[in-house]
This record gives C-alpha cells, structure tokens and sequence, in this order.
C-alpha cells in the first residue's frame, strides 16, 4: 500500500517497529519521563515560551478542537472564526454546542483569506479568533502573518488548530503571538490517530485554570495538573505516546522543524511539477505544503479515487458531499519521497491511457 491521504499517512520504520511491540504499563518515571520529554520537543517545534504548557489527550484532532472551546471560553466570550470548509465549519458548530458567542468569516471554497475580510471586524468586540491554519477540506493555507496582526492590534486571544499544517508550514507561537496550537498524531507526525495535541500559552494556562469546565474527560485543568509530573488522568494511548517520542526525536535529530518542513515542501513541490501535463486542474490558492487539491477535467474523482486503491494499491484523499465527484486531495506529509510521487505519477499516466481520465 501507498498512502497519500491526509491521515493517517505512511509512517516510518522506526514508527511501524514500536508499534509492533507489546504495550507497557504507564503508571511508572520511566513513562513518565516519555511524556515530559514530548512535551519539551513539541514546544521547541513549535517556538512557544517557556511557560507553555502541552497537553497530550486520547482522541482525534476534534477532540482537542472540542476540550479547547470548553476550556478558554465561557459566555463572556466572542469569537470570531475562519469559515472556508468542513472544519472551520466544525469551529463555528462546537462554539454553538458549548453555547459560546461566535461569528464567521464565511470564506468561498478555495480561496484565502485577506486584509480586507478582516478589516471590517474591527473593534468590532471580539475576545477571540479561531482558524484551521490550513483547511485540510480545501488545501488552503491562510497567512498566519495576516491573522497575527489581526488579532494583536485587536487583543484577540488566538486559536489555530494546525492537525493537518503542523510541520509542514512555518509556525512559531512566541513570533505570531499565538494561544493555543492544535494537531494529532496521525498528520505529519506519522503516528498512528489516537492523540489529539493541545500546546498552551502561558495565557492559555491562565484561562484554563481560572475556568471551570463541565466535563470529567476533557477538563484540561486536570490534564495540566497530572502533566506536571508527565501523567493523563485517565489511560492514553500510551503506545503512541511512545511512537510520537520516538519520531520527535527522529525529526530533532535531522535537522529539526526546519528541515522537516523544507522536506515536505520540496516532495509537495515535486509533485504539483510532476502533474501538469495530466488533466487536472489545482483548485486552491495559497496552498499548504501538507497537501495538493485537485479537480480532474475529464472524469469522476470518486472513480480515480476507487480505481487506484482497488487496482494499484494507492491511497489518495477523497472528499465527500457535493465535492465526491468533483475533487481529490493528494497528501505530501508522512513517510513519502519524491520516488513515491513517481509512482503516482506513472498511475495517473497509464489511467490516462486506458480512457479513464
């Protein structure tokens, strides 16, 4: 199998060898000192301050987008939230549930965000801003920059969920002045899903512990207080726990955040190069490193989607709803190389070939 989709992606040898082994218990240091140091290397990834703080909860990406609105909200709040797709959508729905106030920067499909958007929601009240620096649905990476000043000359308290962007574009939380950095262990950290990643400001902290949170699991107080001696309140995926340690330090040990993000960048660039002679058409701009949208010109993306996993073997992203037919995403994070793209490519080409697309 060849995996292209957005998660969960390939993974490496090292990655694939752990989770092969027998889980250990996790109620001991030696665990214990796994968590921390995860903790240490995920904030150096991330350029965030000293006095952040991580948390590590059992769950998929929404469910740190979830713990997230009901720990640093409550009713005081107004939130303002990027809504080009599915999950800056997801955003707008969780604020709804938990009853916090919130409007949307309704965004077409496919497109950026820009100065002007943002313009006209100033000092307009807002306490907040929440947005998938990339929209995993569209491929779209929104300027961070842009968002940044934003929310700094407005004294927003700033949430980006980065699942899908963490280690494939540049973030720095210290430099942005982000809050809150969201992301799982099944995008570019090539882990298996099960740990949704929860990287806290000293302000977040803050909001954190001065709110009260009706929840037993996802009470991110608890979480914090059981991280300082490098536990969960609750059993983790303790095996993938162990995995994103192991890959952490493969990443630190290449060259770091840097060299990983210039890695996926040159195997995203590779790729969008190596399709332009074939009848698709990139159908996004200011696109993530992460991953490629494409709307194929002359058949059904759900049937190129059904016909590479069925008879090459190859994963690639579909999307679903009224874009089933029209639009598939190609992922460049995980274990891929250049070689694979070569293989994608020579799969498209003999579709080509037989009439397909």
């Amino acid at each position: 199998m060849l995996n292209f989709a957005l998660g969960p992606v390939m993974s490496s040898d090292l990655v694939l060898k752990i989770g092969s082994e027998q889980t250990p218990y996790f109620r001991t240091p030696e665990f214990s000192k796994i968590t921390l140091e995860n903790e240490k290397l995920m904030k150096e990834m991330l350029f965030a301050d000293e006095d952040s703080k991580v948390i590590f909860l059992t769950g998929s990406g929404t469910s740190g987008m979830e713990a997230t609105v009901m720990n640093v909200f409550t009713e005081n709040d107004k939130v303002l939230i990027v809504n080009g797709g599915g999950f800056g959508q997801r955003f707008v729905d969780l604020c709804k549930l938990h009853n916090i106030d919130c409007d949307d920067i309704k965004i077409d499909f496919g497109s950026c965000l820009t100065s002007q958007m943002l313009e006209e929601y100033d000092n307009k009240g807002y306490t907040a801003f929440m947005v998938n620096i990339c929209e995993t649905s569209s491929g779209v990476h929104y300027d961070i920059d842009l968002i940044s000043d934003f929310c700094r000359r407005n004294n927003l308290f700033l949430v980006v969920d980065a699942v899908s962007s963490f280690l494939a574009d540049y973030i720095n939380m210290s430099e942005h002045g982000v809050d809150v950095v969201i992301t799982g262990s099944q995008k570019a950290l090539a882990c298996p899903p099960g740990i949704a990643i929860i990287t806290l400001s000293g302000r977040a902290v803050d909001r954190v512990n001065n709110n009260s949170c009706k929840s037993m699991y996802f009470d991110l107080k608890d979480m914090l207080l059981n991280a300082k001696r490098g536990q969960t309140p609750f059993t983790p995926a303790v095996g993938t726990l162990i995995q994103i340690n192991a890959r952490l330090k493969e990443i630190d040990k290449n060259g770091g955040v840097e060299s990983e993000i210039k890695r996926i960048s040159n195997v995203a660039y590779d790729f969008r190069l190596k399709i332009k002679d074939l009848p698709f058409e990139i159908c996004a701009s200011e696109l993530s490193n992460a991953v490629t949208p494409l709307h194929p010109l002359t058949a059904k993306a759900s049937d190129i989607f059904n016909i590479l996993k069925d008879e090459y073997g190859i994963w690639i992203c579909p999307n679903g709803g009224d874009l089933e037919d029209t639009l598939f995403r190609v992922g460049h994070i995980g274990a891929l190389t250049t070689k694979d793209n070569d293989t994608l490519i020579n799969a498209l080409k003999d579709l080509e070939k037989r009439g397909i697309i």
